[in-house]
């Protein structure tokens, strides 16, 4: 219940931002991290990764399903508000996906997982290489499947949802927690990261997509992992109402700056998509805010891969 107040203020935030009717879509195709993963790292994964076994699924699943959860995601929410079923994971091959698909790998980054190496130290690499160009060329080779005709293409899209991330997290999280960069460094990366999911967004409305929404990040200063590796006595680097790392925060809002600056270009440049943008900072950013209104949700407990890092002390 505490999960499903949360969604419906993101899903409000979008389509009242977004200025237009929400449509009853038929499709969702999905892209992104963990926050979308509904198994596609689990299959893919050659070991026993962490969220593989309980409590992870425990909450709703009964079992574990590969999801960065104890429970659904906000995907699975807005495919029941939409009364779809649960999209599954492009690796689960002989699957139904007429009505969607999951091309989203936890750990996944925007950018190539090429553009790390020499950056993370001893030889460091992201936890996976399914970054998003692959995960783009995953529905190029699918589409035909889907449709083979410009018409049908143009008619099936229409009525479909493009999930563009969250992406891009991940990429910060392997600057900040395994490569150890400074705040100043990262930051320039930002624009390279924000530059990934615009390429990204033009080749899905290149490829008939018209209905696009793409997240923002989430405010990383609330983050378990990032408040342990970056504590400080210094009570001024906390924010007083949510006790999160104001530098942190900064950092997520300038992303997310830079990203609707971009959003609003390519909305000029295309005027015939639909190009929302997802406040997940914001919705999120109410649980430090007003916890007691979402129970024992832990704020942002969301990383997969680098929740267990800082665990077992691998940063």
């Amino acid at each position: 219940m505490k999960l499903q107040m949360l969604t419906f203020i993101l899903l409000f935030s979008i389509f009242h931002t977004s200025h237009t009717t929400p449509l009853n879509y038929t499709s969702i195709f999905s892209f992104g991290d963990s926050l979308a993963d509904t198994g596609n790292a689990l299959i893919n994964s050659k070991s026993d990764p962490g969220f593989a076994r309980l409590p992870y699924g425990m909450t709703y699943f009964m079992h574990p399903t590969g999801r960065c959860s104890d429970g659904r995601l906000i995907v699975d929410f807005m495919a029941n508000a939409f009364g779809l079923p649960f999209l599954p994971p492009y690796l689960a091959h002989g699957q139904n996906i007429r009505q969607g698909v999951n091309f989203a790998v936890a750990g996944a980054t925007a950018l190539d997982p090429a553009f790390f190496q020499g950056l993370l130290g001893d030889g460091g690499l992201p936890f996976t290489n399914l970054s998003l160009s692959t995960q783009l060329r995953w529905f190029e080779k699918l589409k035909p499947s889907l449709c083979n005709t410009t018409t049908a293409c143009a008619g099936y899209f229409s009525k479909s949802l493009f999930l563009v991330g969250e992406i891009g997290g991940n990429d910060y999280n392997y600057f900040f927690l395994l490569g150890g960069k400074s705040s100043k460094e990262v930051k320039s990366y930002v624009p390279k990261v924000v530059g990934a999911i615009v390429a990204a967004i033009e080749r899905l409305v290149k490829n008939g997509a018209v209905n696009l929404l793409v997240p923002g990040i989430l405010p990383f200063g609330c983050s378990s992992a990032y408040l342990t590796v970056f504590y400080s006595p210094n009570k001024e680097e906390y924010e007083p109402r949510t006790g999160c790392l104001k530098w942190l925060n900064a950092f997520a809002k300038y992303h997310n700056a830079l990203l609707l600056r971009a959003l609003d270009e390519l909305r000029r440049k295309y005027p015939r998509a639909r190009i929302m943008y997802a406040d997940y900072y914001g919705a999120s950013i109410r649980i430090g805010l007003s916890p007691r209104h979402f129970g024992k949700l832990s704020f942002l407990d969301y990383i997969c891969t680098f929740g267990h890092l800082v665990a077992a002390g691998g940063t």
